[in-house]
């Protein structure tokens, strides 16, 4: 059946490329949101193609992540930006609304037939569930109390141990203890445990087997920072657990396994195939060649994410709650205006698992802190040809800025 499968993949991969010839990409948007794209081929960000098979390594690159970069220059073009930075106060009575809303459909969920549970566990409880994960997200950036006291830190972890409540699995210490330096090391081999590992990218490359990466995130989130880059547990990470285990003892306790059965499978399948885990591929698939981070535009899913689908944004300024995000883009558009972005969460999957040039390979990877580009020191291949566009962009936003005020001083 896998190789049918990839039998049709491929069938598919052959039709839609020459069907390219003469479409746009759906999935895929260049420039300001609502206007007529330009044509693949005549774009100055060509689709990363590979013509001889599927991806066999990373998008190796020399220089560090270029989000840092940016949002200097961003700043120095537009200091208001520095107005929306700080957390959010309504982060925490979402964060109560969901989990409350939660813990009702688990008593809910108690009293139905597993033929009704298990829909809609995946259905609603995949998209709360989502909706808490990146409230834990958005928390370990310290966006929901000011983290300039030692109070505020601890009102920030408190916070994210209840909206990990529903999950049933206790993760939110954890993610945040790798998330940061997901940030601070964007790609950094080892270090970035959101890169995935070599065995992945050789195994995965058919669309059946991609089709089962997909499902299998949840796994693959909880075990590869263990497996890749292993650190102490923390105090707080032991709090976590040990709040979490009560918490998942009580529901079993007052209404049984269905209802602990509803929040656990909620997590599980809504990380999944899922229309709210589409993010897990679009932020930092390479889908277009010399890009690594990717913003998704769609209104809906952004609403009940947090805003998570301005990613480029984000990762520019995750020091901006995801209800400001948006401010970000409408003052800076010179910056983020021309960058490739999603714009439906379905074709991220499609295009993921059928396009043969696109696996776990492909996401941009930089060499160990200290180390030379690569795997080893010899492995030319490792940062051969590759050209980071998203900097070439960001010297051309400036190059335009500095364009217009000498145009206005005249």
């Amino acid at each position: 059946m896998g190789r049918c499968f990839a039998d049709l993949g491929r069938d598919v991969l052959s039709q839609r490329q020459t069907n390219r010839a003469h479409s746009k990409y759906s999935f895929l948007t260049m420039g300001k949101g609502g206007e007529k794209q330009e044509d693949p081929g005549t774009s100055s960000a060509p689709l990363a193609e590979n013509v001889d098979g599927p991806r066999k390594d990373f998008h190796w690159d020399e220089g560090g992540e270029p989000h840092a970069l940016r949002k200097a220059e961003i700043l120095k073009a537009h200091p208001e930006i520095r107005e929306l930075m700080g957390p959010d106060p309504m982060t925490k009575y979402q964060v109560f609304a969901v989990v409350a809303a939660q813990v009702a459909m688990a008593w809910w969920a108690s009293r139905q037939s597993w033929r009704v549970l298990v829909p809609v566990a995946y259905l609603l409880g995949g998209a709360a569930n989502c909706n808490l994960q990146l409230g834990m997200h958005e928390i370990s950036h310290n966006l929901a109390f000011k983290f300039s006291t030692k109070r505020g830190m601890v009102l920030n972890r408190l916070l994210s141990l209840v909206a990990n409540l529903p999950l049933g699995i206790p993760a939110a210490i954890s993610f945040r203890k790798y998330h940061l330096e997901h940030h601070r090391y964007q790609g950094h081999d080892v270090v970035d445990v959101d890169v995935p590992c070599d065995w992945e990218g050789w195994f995965f490359r058919s669309p059946a087997r991609k089709f089962l990466w997909c499902l299998l995130q949840p796994a693959f989130y909880a075990l590869r920072p263990l497996a890749t880059n292993p650190k102490p547990m923390l105090a707080w990470e032991a709090v976590n657990i040990v709040v979490q285990l009560a918490f998942d003892y009580a529901i079993f306790s007052l209404w049984g396994v269905k209802a602990l059965v509803y929040l656990v499978a909620g997590t599980l399948l809504g990380m999944g195939v899922h229309p709210t885990a589409y993010h897990f591929i679009s932020e930092h698939c390479v889908f277009v060649d010399g890009y690594e981070t990717y913003s998704y535009y769609g209104p809906f899913l952004n609403a009940i994410m947090y805003n998570v689908g301005y990613h480029n944004e984000h990762h520019d300024f995750p020091n901006v709650p995801g209800s400001r995000l948006h401010r970000v883009k409408e003052i800076a558009p010179e910056f983020y205006d021309h960058l490739p972005s999603h714009d439906s969460w379905f074709t991220v999957y499609r295009d993921y698992i059928f396009r043969e040039d696109i696996n776990p390979f492909s996401r941009v990877k930089r060499a160990k802190l200290g180390l030379p580009p690569g795997p080893d020191a010899d492995a030319p291949r490792a940062a051969a040809g590759y050209v980071n566009k998203t900097v070439d962009d960001m010297k051309a936003a400036v190059a335009a800025n500095k364009a217009k005020k000498t145009t206005k001083a005249e």
